[in-house]
């Protein structure tokens, strides 16, 4: 009997695992993209791989858009079928990839949110000088100050960082290194949660940033101190992790000019992911236009 579809998938994982080294938050989007896969095949009685085509997966794309299934969610299903495909391809079980040209439905896209530079200074103005404070000013600092995503700050370790220099070392998606500047606020932000760090973390420990516990804080723990911190703050807008690195970006933008730079320190494969910061800055220019310029404010009634 051939190797049934679990089969394949079992050793695809291990592929994504161990060649590839993706991230383990990567892996769990793969294998719920894949489960849902699956189930449709096992309704359409499809045993193995090779039964797969393509007027099958686009009656996939159909169902699940009829399902009410986000347009942003699909197009990372048909993703993730298309790179299993192109590793059954590798393998020779099959002879073509029945997802290419199936595309998802379009959605728009939505511009991303941010803080403007005086919510960043009041969000940032943290007086407290228990541990738990200044670790959490240390680490909205540095998300601002160098645009990490939410998994590159989880990850850094006490190594990561050099004092002397103002730099970074952050591990992103696809285990790529990059270095980053850290801005001088964030650097002083940043010592002084090493003294602190000391009375809170095990002996053992390698990770910059601890919990109460004295282990590596997890990303829920971030994401929940940040939306009190918010609430605290008094900001109107919900505070995360992302909004953060949004804001770094737009504002950096904003100043410079410079996309392409912008791109190499956000850590973005395609510079069209970071085009959409300059439709953000376009619609700010906008508005500063249609406030600001005699022929297009409006007239008083």
């Amino acid at each position: 009997m051939p190797d049934t579809k679990t089969d394949w998938l079992t050793r695809f994982f291990s592929h994504l695992e161990h060649e590839r080294r993706l991230s383990p938050q990567t892996l769990t989007h793969y294998r719920r993209d894949l489960k849902r896969i699956c189930a449709f095949c096992d309704t359409r009685h499809i045993q193995h791989w090779q039964q797969l085509d393509i007027h099958q997966v686009r009656a996939l794309v159909a169902q699940l858009h009829r399902e009410g299934l986000h347009g942003r969610s699909i197009a990372r299903l048909l993703s993730s079928l298309r790179s299993l495909f192109r590793y059954l391809l590798r393998e020779e079980l099959v002879t073509h990839n029945p997802a290419e040209g199936v595309s998802a439905p379009k959605v728009t896209r939505s511009l991303p949110k941010v803080l403007d530079a005086d919510q960043v200074n009041r969000l940032l103005d943290i007086k407290g000088e228990d541990s738990l404070s200044i670790r959490d000013r240390a680490i909205m600092e540095l998300l601002y100050s160098s645009g990490l995503r939410l998994s590159e700050l989880v990850g850094l370790d006490l190594p990561d960082v050099d004092y002397a220099d103002a730099l970074v070392r952050v591990t992103g998606k696809g285990s790529k290194t990059r270095i980053l500047p850290v801005g001088r606020l964030a650097i002083q932000a940043l010592q002084a949660w090493l003294g602190a760090r000391e009375g809170l973390a095990r002996r053992d420990e390698t990770a910059l940033f601890v919990n109460r516990n004295g282990t590596r804080l997890s990303g829920r723990g971030i994401e929940q101190r940040m939306h009190q911190w918010g609430l605290k703050q008094g900001l109107d807008a919900r505070v995360h992790p992302h909004r953060l690195r949004h804001s770094f970006a737009s504002h950096l933008l904003e100043s410079s000019g410079d996309l392409r730079a912008v791109q190499e320190l956000l850590g973005h494969a395609d510079i069209a992911t970071t085009q959409i910061y300059t439709h953000l800055d376009f619609q700010h220019l906008a508005q500063v236009y249609d406030a600001a310029h005699p022929r297009a404010r409006r007239k008083r009634p």
